[in-house]
């Protein structure tokens, strides 16, 4: 049994000192020494103390968890892994999580909304992505429908439209039908389904420099054409032809050139 002597504000705001008997036994937060209704010529005995101490360990990880939560949302599986880093005790991680939720601190429906907004305006993913993400963040699949549910299909063609632009502009220097597989991959990659790139393709695809083209397939052509000299003539224009296609030229326009070069061909 100890009698309390003094309680002493801590230079940290919110956190007191206890003295027993003269001497310092303990912190707490403020929260706790209203919660004991603590003050001086108070008697503790040692559960008492061990509930105090258990109790302030409690209000401190909660403080922790408010401090987190200062700079941006966060899941409830944000909070709990947080709470696992900080060496949290197990039986403090559901009350504080609770506690959290009550006071509208934390909601995982709110994030998956609020997330799907901001990835909507500031960034080019698809909903593929956008929902991968959320359940990396274990947002319940009824929470992330919810969400995704403003992603209007219009919404998705105009941003899927400026990603494929993009990637044409990345990819200028290839075959026309190469540009449109890597755009239409490149589309998949970030979350739109396949069918979208068909549904934009009229209005994104740029038109087709033939002098550019054709330029790009006599040089491809060359390359490739001495690469398979070693073969007879007709296993050379068949791994010639493979070759092409496989780059992403069109058949008809390798066969023109092979056309012209069919003096060189016995």
């Amino acid at each position: 049994m100890g009698k309390i002597t003094k309680i002493e504000a801590q230079k940290r705001r919110g956190r007191y000192n206890v003295y027993l008997d003269g001497k310092y036994a303990f912190p707490v937060a403020e929260s706790v020494l209203i919660k004991f209704r603590l003050m001086k010529g108070m008697e503790l005995d040692k559960d008492q103390v061990a509930a105090i101490t258990t109790a302030d360990q409690q209000a401190r990880a909660y403080s922790r968890m408010l401090d987190y939560l200062a700079h941006q949302l966060r899941t409830e599986s944000d909070i709990v892994k947080k709470l696992h880093d900080l060496e949290t005790p197990e039986q403090f991680v559901g009350p504080i999580l609770q506690k959290l939720r009550e006071q509208h601190l934390v909601d995982d429906h709110e994030y998956a909304a609020s997330y799907v907004r901001t990835a909507m305006i500031t960034s080019l993913k698809g909903p593929g992505v956008i929902r991968q993400h959320l359940r990396l963040k274990k947002i319940g699949e009824n929470d992330i429908a919810d969400a995704l549910a403003q992603f209007t299909p219009d919404q998705q063609r105009a941003n899927a439209s400026k990603l494929a632009e993009k990637l044409f502009r990345r990819y200028h220097n290839q075959p026309l039908m190469r540009q449109e597989q890597k755009v239409r991959q490149g589309l998949m990659t970030k979350g739109y389904n396949s069918a979208t790139f068909d549904q934009i393709r009229d209005q994104v695809t740029p038109q087709e420099n033939p002098d550019q083209q054709a330029e790009l397939l006599a040089k491809t052509a060359e390359k490739l054409w001495r690469r398979y000299r070693r073969y007879t003539v007709r296993d050379r224009v068949q791994h010639f032809k493979q070759g092409m296609f496989r780059r992403g030229f069109d058949l008809d326009r390798v066969q023109a050139w092979l056309d012209q070069q069919e003096e060189g061909l016995s």
